[in-house]
Formats: structure tokens, C-alpha cells, sequence
């Protein structure tokens, strides 16, 4: 992101907003957005959606990304069922990150006007506090059951910026770091698969379903994603500042290199790292069968790796080819939460509560995600005009 005029949003929730944040340093930034963050969350949007309508109507639908199931290193993983489903692995990462990179460069602005730190705090819990309950209302409703997933993890993971955003960069890295590449030993400690772990161990780091509830996004690990999200967002202004020499592209493409190649030496070797879902054989499709619930050290360094090499692509595509203002992964990237909210009602109701749950198959799957996408598009531009019309309004926490 090589650009000193810097701009990821104001909305540290899954969208950003349309402000410039001002600098550190306090002087004025020139309007102005990166459309790689939106881009980069539109693309996961569009891999969201059908993942969503699988789990919905796909009789097929693959989901045991967590040594939790007792055959989950066993189970056949069938060639387009296993990548339509592995290809929305990168969804909950990038929207975590982005989220502590737009909660970094709101609040920081905030700093630089003078904002009262006890007013900052206080946007942030709340909003937090609003998205999570997202999970325990709207979400649970929707799906009949406890559903406690990456809004949760979002929403838990925000309020706790409210202090970590204390830190200096480097005491957060090593937090996030060191959770990433630490963790699996304490989730030992509570939790010994197959079988889910206590709904206790699930909220913090390990996994829980059954009939009535589903705990498989644990605040501790996708915390540290966000911590790393806000790390980056911190250099982006120091970039911007004069204060760094390095451009936010060169530290994505080199962190998400690094990424890759532990990836592929923590899978070859196939033991620690794995979060108990170890390879069974050499296919293709067990080399990308890694553990989602909770998540593995070889899962942060394939999706972090692959999300920073895509935003690394992305910002230098951006600076050449401009931007559309309408574009539909511009309109997704934008209306995010909108956009989430509207998907999942509309997927999870007929399945719920007329029967449709499994349904159909893949082709069923990418029929009904493409027309939801169709019926999107008006809606989120739609939206992001309302929201655009009334900043100061309720709409401000979504």
C-alpha cells in the first residue's frame, strides 16, 4: 500500500467508512480511500455467500475443518465440494484483520483530533458490545439454535482493543505472534479431541456444537488476528506520517510470503502446528485440510499468508487500473455488515424453519449464491447511500 494518502475507513466493524484518517503527527490527510481494503473484503463477501448457501442447501456440504469430529482426518474429501468449501476459508480471516486495521486508523484519528481517551474507549466497547450481540440475537434467531460464530469473535476481540490499543506495536505483535505460534499447547489443556471441548473453553479457545448451541469462533485466536490487523493499520499511518520507509504493500508481500513457506514446512512435517487435524495422505486435498476450529498455526500461515499476498496484488492493481465507483466488489466491501446480516437471514430462515436445510447440491449451492449476489448488488448501493446520508445516525455501528 504504497500511498501516503492513507485511507481504510472509519468503521472498525466488518466495513470501513468513506473519512481520510488524520496522521499522527496531526496533520491533514487528503481525501481519499484505499479501495484494496474494500476490494479485498468484497472478493471474501462473494466467497462468503456461497458458502453460506451450501451450509444452507447442499446435502453435501463439508464442514469438519476441526479434529473436534471424530473422522474429520479420515472423511473423503471430493475434489469440488472440498475447494468450494476450502476457498472461503480466507472469509473470516480477512474480515477480522480488516476490522482491527480500520479500528486502528478510526481511533487513531480520533487521537490525533483530541478526543477524549475515555469517549474512544467507549465507541469502541460499544460497538463491539453491538456486534457481538448480533451472534446471540439476529444470528441465533435465524438459525434455531445458539449460534455463537465470527460476529461473536469480532465483536469480543473489539472490546478488548479498548485497552490492547495501548500497547506499542511491538508488544502486540509479539502477543499475536506468539498466540498464533504457541496456542495449540494451552487448548491441550482444556480440550482433548475428538469430541467438542466445554461451551467455557470454546468462548476462549478450543470448540463446542451440539443440537442447541455452536461455539467455533474462540475470542483468543481471532483476537490475535485483529491485534496483527491493527499493527498494520498503525504502520500505515506511520508510512503516510514520513515515520516509516517501508510501504504497507512490501510488509504484506514479504509477511505473507514468510507465511506461506512455514505453512508448507509445518504440514510437511505433520505434527505440532496442526491443532490434532494431521494429514492423512499426500493429496492435495489433505495438504489443505487444515483446522479452522480452532484455528492451527498451518491455518493462520495459509490464510494470513494468502490474505497478504492478495492485498500486496491487490493495492498495486488498484494504483493502476483506478476505481469504479460502483463497482460490485467496491459495493460489497462497503456495505459489509449490511450485507452480511441480509445473507444469512435469507439463507438460514428457509432452512431452518421450512425445511430446506440440505436441500440440494453444489450446483444448487452456486445457482442460489449467484442470484443472491443479483439481489445484493441494488440493495448494499442502496444502503450505502442511506448510511452515507445519515453518518451521525444508529447506522454508524454497522
Amino acid at each position: 500500500m504504497e500511498s501516503r494518502n492513507v485511507s481504510s475507513g472509519t468503521s472498525p466493524g466488518l466495513q470501513p467508512g468513506a473519512e481520510a484518517p488524520a496522521p499522527m503527527t496531526g496533520t491533514p490527510v487528503p481525501a481519499g480511500r484505499i479501495a484494496t481494503i474494500d476490494w479485498m473484503r468484497g472478493i471474501a463477501m462473494v466467497l462468503m455467500v456461497i458458502d453460506h448457501a451450501s451450509m444452507a442447501f447442499d446435502g453435501s456440504h463439508l464442514s469438519h475443518d476441526s479434529a473436534m469430529y471424530p473422522d474429520a482426518a479420515t472423511t473423503a474429501l471430493p475434489g469440488a465440494e472440498f475447494l468450494t468449501r476450502w476457498l472461503t476459508h480466507i472469509c473470516a480471516p480477512t474480515f477480522v484483520l480488516l476490522a482491527g486495521t480500520s479500528l486502528a486508523l478510526s481511533v487513531e484519528r480520533r487521537v490525533a483530533r483530541g478526543v477524549d481517551a475515555w469517549e474512544i474507549d467507549k465507541f469502541i466497547l460499544v460497538r463491539g458490545a453491538i456486534i457481538a450481540l448480533l451472534d446471540l440475537t439476529v444470528i441465533s434467531l435465524g438459525s434455531g439454535r445458539w449460534t455463537l460464530q465470527v460476529l461473536l469473535a469480532i465483536g469480543l476481540a473489539m472490546m478488548c482493543m479498548a485497552a490492547l490499543r495501548r500497547l506499542p506495536s511491538w508488544a502486540l505483535c509479539s502477543l499475536a505472534l506468539g498466540w498464533m505460534l504457541l496456542g495449540e499447547i494451552p487448548t491441550g489443556w482444556v480440550w482433548q479431541p475428538p469430541g467438542p471441548s466445554s461451551p467455557l473453553a470454546a468462548l476462549l479457545v478450543a470448540t463446542y456444537g451440539s443440537d442447541t448451541m455452536v461455539i467455533k469462533y474462540p475470542l483468543l485466536p481471532w483476537l490475535a488476528i485483529m491485534v496483527l490487523g491493527w499493527v498494520l493499520g498503525r504502520h500505515l499511518l506511520r508510512y503516510h506520517s514520513g515515520l516509516s520507509r517501508v510501504p504497507g504493500t512490501t510488509v504484506l508481500a514479504v509477511a505473507g510470503a514468510a507465511a506461506i513457506v512455514l505453512f508448507l514446512a509445518v504440514r510437511y512435517v505433520g505434527g505440532y502446528g496442526d491443532m490434532f487435524l494431521h494429514r492423512a495422505d499426500g493429496s492435495w486435498q489433505q495438504w489443505l485440510h487444515v483446522s479452522k476450529y480452532p484455528p492451527s498455526l498451518t491455518y493462520f500461515t495459509l490464510e494470513l499468508g494468502l490474505l497478504g499476498l492478495g492485498l500486496a496484488a491487490l493495492r498495486r492493481l488498484e494504483l493502476r487500473i483506478g476505481v469504479r465507483e460502483n463497482g460490485p466488489l467496491l459495493v460489497f466491501g462497503q456495505t459489509a455488515m449490511f450485507f452480511y446480516l441480509a445473507h444469512r437471514l435469507a439463507f438460514e430462515i428457509p432452512a431452518t424453519y421450512f425445511g430446506l436445510r440440505g436441500a440440494g447440491g453444489l450446483v444448487t449451492t452456486y445457482v442460489v449464491a449467484a442470484m443472491m449476489l443479483v439481489l445484493l448488488y441494488p440493495a448494499c448501493r442502496w444502503y450505502r447511500t442511506v448510511k452515507a446520508e445519515h453518518p451521525d445516525s444508529w447506522l454508524k455501528y454497522f
